[in-house]
C-alpha cells in the first residue's frame, strides 16, 4: 500500500506543491526563530565576557566563601597571584592580570575621558586589538582608540598627557599625570569598552602611576585571565587543578563559559531571550495553523478526485484502515519533506542575516550561527503534526468510499458541503460568551474610571485579561461558524458581481459550489488580515490618544532650555519644517508661597506681552493681560493639580532656595554673602547662575490663566514682563526657546522635527529639548517600531493564506475540467475563462479581507479602550492607510495567484479535456 501511496503522491505532485510551500514557510519561520534566539544569547554572552578577551578560564574571588583578613587579601594586587609560577604550569599558554585605570587624555587644549588597561605579553588576552603600530612595550607609552586619536588629532609618535583623579586615604582628591608617547591605535571588536568608545593600553609603569602605587606589582588586579590548552580534556583538567593549588585562599578558577552563563542568569537575560523566543514562536505556530487550513483543502479535493481510484482499491481487497493509513502517510511524507526544506531555508536565511551584519543592528556585537537540536526537531515535529491533523478529516472521508463507486461517474464536489449542528452550537456559544466577557470588561472599566476608583480597587489586570479572553472567544467563534456566514457573504457579493458580465456570472456560480472550501480559504486569510488590522488600529488609536493627552498636558509644543542659546541656532530652529513660530525668552527660578502658605519654586519667564504667548502657546488667553506689576501664573500646579488661585493678594518673589546641588541653608548663606558684596566664592557663583538673582522686596500681583506644563523641570510657571529682566528686578539664570509645532500642515513627522531640533542645538552646552512633541515623538517611535515588527511577523500568515487562495483556484480548475471544456466548446473565449478565475480570486480575497478589517478595527478599538482609557479620552480611528495597503496587497496577490490556474484551465483543448474528464 505504501508504494501505491508514493505513486499517488507523484501523480498529484502539482496539487501538493502549494500546500508544501505553506508548510515550508511556517517551519522556516520557527527554525529561524530558534536560530535568532541562539545568536542573540551567544552575542550577549560574548558581549558580557568581552573583557576576558580570548581567555578560557578566569581567576577571581570566590563569592560563595566567607573569608577573613587572613584567608584572602582585601585588595588583590598583581603580586597576589604570583604570575611567574602560574605561567610555568604545563598547559597554561598565557596569563594576564586584569589591571585598569580611569584616565583623561589631553592634547592641544582638548581632552577625552576613557578607560585604560595594562599591557600583556600574551596579546590574545588583551580585550582590545592593536590595529596600527604596536602595543606599549616599554615605559611611558600608550595605544589609543581610533576615535580618541581622531578626536584629538593624534597619530603614532605624538606626545599626550594622561591624568587620573583618585582619592587618597584621607579622602582628598589627588591628580596624577604622566606625559606619554602614542605607540599604537587600538580597536574594540567585541565591544568590551563600547561605553567609552574603546579602550587604551598603557605601559606598566604608567598604569602603576595612575593607580597611585610604586610599581606594577602593587596595582589592584581583581581578576586573572588564563588561556589553558583544552585540546585534551584530561590534561586541561589537571592544569586547572595545578593552577588552583597556586591560588591564594579565597580565590577560585572557573571557565569563561560558566561565568558567562552566570552573568546572563543574574541579569535575567536568559528569561528575556526565552520570552522573545516564545513571542516569535507564537507567530510561527499561527503560520502553521493557517497552513493547516490550506492543507485541509488540498486533501479534501485529493480524496474527492481519487474516489474512483479508492473504490477500485476497495474492489481488489483494500481495507478501510489501509485507505485511512494511506492518506495519513501521504500527509506525513508531505509534512516531513516540506518541514526539512523549511528548516534548511530557515538556516539559510539566518546565515545570510548574520553574515550580512544585521545582528549588529539589532544590538549584538558579534553573532554566530548556533545550531541546536530545537532548530531541527521542533519545526519538523510541528510541521508533520499539523499536516497530519489537517488530513484526518479527508482520511475519514476516504474510508467512506464503497467499491460500487468505481462504476459511477466522477463527482469531485459531492463531499459534505454543510456544516453540522454541533459546529453551529459551539461557535454561537463562544460568540455569546466572548461578547458578554468583553462587554462586561468595558462596562466595568468605564465605571471605575468615572468614579476614580481604578487605582483603589486593583482590579484592572483581571479586567484586561477578561477583555482579551472575550476577544479571543469572539474570534474563535467566528472562525468555527465561518462555514455558515462566509458563504452567505460570498453569495451576497457574488449576486452584485454577477451583473458585470458572463465571466463574473460564472465566477459567482463556481464560488458557490463548495461553501466549506470557500470558508476554509477565507478563514485562512481572515486570520492574518484581522491581526494586521487589530494591531494597526491599536497603534493608530494609541498614537492619537497619547498625542491628544500629551497636548492637553503641555501648552507649549516644544521648548529648548539652556543657560544661553546661540542666535544662529535660534534662527535655524525657526526654519525647521513643522515649526510654526518661536519665542526666545529669559528665565529665572524663584520661590513664592502657594495658596496654603507653603513655599514652592516657580520658573519666571519674561515676555513682552500676552500677544507673544498666543503665538507659541496652546491655551485660551483671550481677554488675558499682563501688566508690569503682574505675573501670569497657571491655575493648576503640575504634578499634584493644586489650584494656584490667590485673588488680589500680592506675592513676594524671593530667590530660589534649595536648588539641586546645594542645601537650602547653603543657598541662603550664599545669597547673603553675595548681597554683602563677596563675589569670590565659587559656590556663590553657582547659586547666581543656577537660580538667578531676585531684587530684595520684589512683589507682583498674580493673575491666573489655564495653561499647562511649559517647563519639564518645574511644576509651576509664571510669565512676567521682560522689563523686570532689564531693569535689575530679576537676573536671568537661563533662557528658553518656546515653539509651536504643526507637523500635519508641514507634511513632516514629530520624530523628524525632534531629531532636527536636537541636531541644531547639539553644540549649545547644556541645551535640553523638552515638551509634548518630545514625548509624543518618543511614544510614536516605540509604537511604529512595534507595529512594523508585528505586521512583519503576521505577514507570514497572510502570505500563506494567499498561497491558499492560489491552491483553492488550482483545485477548482482540476475539479471543473469538464465544465471548463464545455464552456470553451460552446464559445467561451480563453480571456473570458481567465477573467472568471480572476474574479473568483478577487471575491475570495476581498470578502475575507474586508471582513478581517472590520473585525480587526473593532478588536483594535476594544484593546485601545482597555489600555489607553487610563491615560485620557480614547480616540477610535480607522487606519485607512494600512488597511488599504492590506486590501490592495490581497487583491494584487489574488490576481497573481489566478494566473497559473488560468493557464492550466485554458491550456487543454476542449475535446481532450472532455475525453479526460
Amino acid at each position: 500500500m505504501f508504494s501505491i501511496t508514493i505513486k499517488l503522491m507523484r501523480k498529484s505532485a502539482r496539487m501538493l506543491i502549494p500546500a508544501g510551500i505553506a508548510i515550508l514557510i511556517g517551519t522556516a519561520f520557527i527554525a529561524a526563530t530558534f536560530l535568532f534566539s541562539n545568536s542573540m544569547s551567544d552575542s550577549l554572552r560574548s558581549q558580557m565576557t568581552a573583557s576576558y578577551a580570548d581567555a578560557t578560564h578566569v581567576v577571581s574571588r570566590d563569592s560563595s566563601v566567607v573569608t577573613n583578613a587572613d584567608a584572602a587579601p582585601e585588595t588583590p594586587t598583581v603580586a597576589t597571584f604570583r604570575l611567574d609560577r602560574i605561567r610555568a604550569v604545563h598547559g597554561v599558554r598565557g596569563v594576564r592580570a586584569d589591571t585598569n585605570a580611569s584616565i583623561t587624555i589631553s592634547a592641544d587644549g582638548r581632552s577625552v575621558t576613557g578607560i585604560a588597561i595594562g599591557t600583556s605579553p600574551d596579546r590574545s588576552l588583551l580585550p582590545v586589538t592593536i590595529s596600527q603600530g604596536e602595543q606599549p612595550s616599554g615605559d611611558d607609552r600608550i595605544a589609543l582608540p581610533q576615535s580618541v586619536a581622531n578626536g584629538l588629532g593624534l597619530k603614532i609618535g605624538d606626545k599626550v598627557r594622561v591624568t587620573s583623579e583618585q582619592q587618597n586615604t584621607n579622602g582628598e582628591t589627588v591628580n596624577r599625570r604622566a606625559d606619554v608617547t602614542v605607540s599604537g591605535i587600538t580597536d574594540d571588536p567585541k565591544g568590551a569598552f563600547s561605553f567609552y568608545g574603546g579602550g587604551s593600553v598603557l605601559s606598566d609603569n604608567v598604569i602603576a602611576q595612575m593607580n597611585g602605587v610604586a610599581d606594577f606589582s602593587h596595582v589592584v588586579a581583581p581578576m586573572l585571565l588564563l588561556d589553558i590548552d583544552g585540546g585534551d580534556s584530561a590534561a586541561a583538567s589537571q592544569t586547572v587543578d595545578e593552577v588552583r593549588g597556586l591560588l591564594p585562599s579565597g580565590y577560585t578558577i572557573d571557565t569563561r563559559t560558566a561565568i558567562g552563563d552566570r552573568m546572563i542568569a543574574n541579569l535575567g537575560a536568559d528569561q528575556s531571550t526565552s520570552i522573545t523566543t516564545t513571542f516569535l514562536l507564537s507567530f510561527g505556530v499561527l503560520a502553521l495553523f493557517v497552513a493547516a487550513l490550506v492543507i485541509a483543502n488540498t486533501f479534501q479535493v485529493l480524496v474527492a478526485q481519487r474516489r474512483r481510484t479508492l473504490a477500485l482499491l476497495r474492489t481488489i481487497g483494500a481495507k478501510k484502515g489501509q485507505l485511512y493509513a494511506s492518506v495519513v502517510a501521504e500527509a506525513m511524507l508531505l509534512g516531513m519533506i516540506s518541514s526539512v526544506l523549511g528548516v534548511a531555508v530557515g538556516i539559510g536565511l539566518m546565515a545570510a542575516v548574520i553574515h550580512g551584519g544585521m545582528m549588529r543592528m539589532l544590538g549584538g556585537t558579534v553573532a554566530n550561527l548556533i545550531l541546536t537540536w530545537p532548530v531541527f526537531v521542533v519545526p519538523i515535529a510541528f510541521g508533520v503534526i499539523m499536516t497530519v491533523l489537517a488530513s484526518l478529516s479527508s482520511a475519514r472521508t476516504a474510508t467512506s468510499v464503497t467499491p460500487l463507486e468505481a462504476l459511477r461517474p466522477i463527482e469531485l464536489v459531492d463531499a459534505e458541503r454543510h456544516a453540522g449542528k454541533g459546529r453551529a452550537v459551539i461557535g454561537t456559544f463562544m460568540l455569546v460568551i466572548g461578547l458578554v466577557a468583553a462587554g462586561f470588561a468595558v462596562w466595568r472599566l468605564h465605571g471605575l474610571i468615572a468614579s476614580g476608583a481604578i487605582a483603589e480597587t486593583g482590579g484592572y489586570p483581571s479586567l484586561l485579561l477578561l477583555a482579551i479572553a472575550g476577544a479571543a472567544a469572539i474570534f474563535l467563534g467566528l472562525m468555527v461558524t465561518a462555514t455558515f456566514w462566509m458563504p452567505l457573504l460570498m453569495r451576497g457579493i457574488g449576486a452584485l458581481v454577477a451583473r458585470i458580465g458572463p465571466s463574473a456570472t460564472i465566477a459567482n456560480s463556481n464560488i458557490q459550489k463548495n461553501p466549506r472550501r470557500v470558508a476554509a480559504t477565507g478563514t485562512a486569510l481572515l486570520i492574518g488580515v484581522t491581526l494586521v488590522s487589530t494591531i494597526a488600529t491599536g497603534a493608530a488609536s494609541g498614537k492619537q490618544t497619547m498625542g491628544e493627552t500629551l497636548a492637553n498636558r503641555y501648552s507649549v509644543d516644544m521648548a529648548v532650555t539652556g543657560e544661553k542659546l546661540s542666535d544662529k541656532n535660534i534662527a535655524q530652529a525657526a526654519k525647521i519644517r513643522g515649526v510654526e513660530s518661536t519665542l526666545y525668552v529669559p528665565t529665572a527660578i524663584a520661590t513664592i508661597d502657594d495658596p496654603k502658605g507653603d513655599q514652592m519654586s516657580v520658573l519666571l519667564i519674561g515676555v513682552r506681552d500676552v500677544s507673544q504667548l498666543k503665538g507659541v502657546m496652546r491655551a485660551d488667553l483671550d481677554g488675558v493681560t499682563l501688566g508690569n506689576d503682574e505675573m501670569l501664573i497657571q491655575t493648576y500646579r503640575g504634578g499634584d493639580g493644586e489650584r494656584l488661585v490667590y485673588g488680589d493678594k500680592r506675592l513676594k518673589i524671593s530667590e530660589f532656595e534649595g536648588y539641586a546641588g546645594m542645601p537650602s541653608d547653603a543657598a541662603g548663606t550664599a545669597d547673603a554673602e553675595d548681597a554683602a558684596g563677596d563675589a569670590g566664592d565659587a559656590g556663590n557663583d553657582q547659586s547666581d547662575t543656577s537660580a538667578g538673582r531676585i531684587r530684595a522686596g520684589f512683589e507682583l500681583t498674580p493673575v491666573n490663566a489655564d495653561f499647562r506644563n511649559v517647563s519639564a523641570d518645574q511644576s509651576a510657571v509664571a510669565f512676567v514682563s521682560d522689563t523686570h529682566f532689564t531693569n535689575g528686578d530679576i537676573t536671568a539664570s537661563g533662557h528658553m526657546l518656546l515653539m509651536r509645532v504643526d507637523v500635519d500642515k508641514a507634511g513632516t513627522t514629530l520624530s523628524d522635527v525632534f531629531e532636527q531640533m536636537q541636531n541644531t542645538f547639539s553644540y549649545d552646552t547644556g541645551a535640553v529639548v523638552t515638551g509634548s512633541v518630545v514625548e509624543r515623538a518618543t511614544w510614536e517611535t516605540i509604537i511604529d517600531s512595534m507595529l512594523k515588527l508585528l505586521i512583519g511577523l503576521i505577514a507570514v500568515a497572510v502570505l500563506i493564506a494567499l498561497i491558499g487562495v492560489a491552491n483553492t483556484l488550482s483545485l477548482s480548475v482540476i475539479e471543473r475540467t469538464r465544465e471548463s471544456a464545455t464552456l470553451r466548446a460552446i464559445g467561451m473565449t480563453r480571456g473570458q475563462l481567465r477573467r472568471s478565475l480572476a474574479v473568483e480570486a478577487l471575491m475570495l480575497s476581498l470578502v475575507a479581507g474586508v471582513a478581517g478589517i472590520v473585525l480587526g478595527t473593532l478588536f483594535g478599538w476594544l484593546g485601545s479602550y482597555m489600555v489607553f482609557s487610563l491615560y485620557g479620552e480614547v480616540a477610535f480611528p480607522i487606519d485607512w492607510t494600512i488597511n488599504g495597503i492590506v486590501l490592495a496587497v490581497a487583491a494584487v496577490a489574488a490576481l497573481v495567484a489566478s494566473v497559473a490556474p488560468a493557464r492550466r484551465a485554458v491550456g487543454v483543448p476542449p475535446v481532450e479535456a472532455l475525453a479526460e474528464a
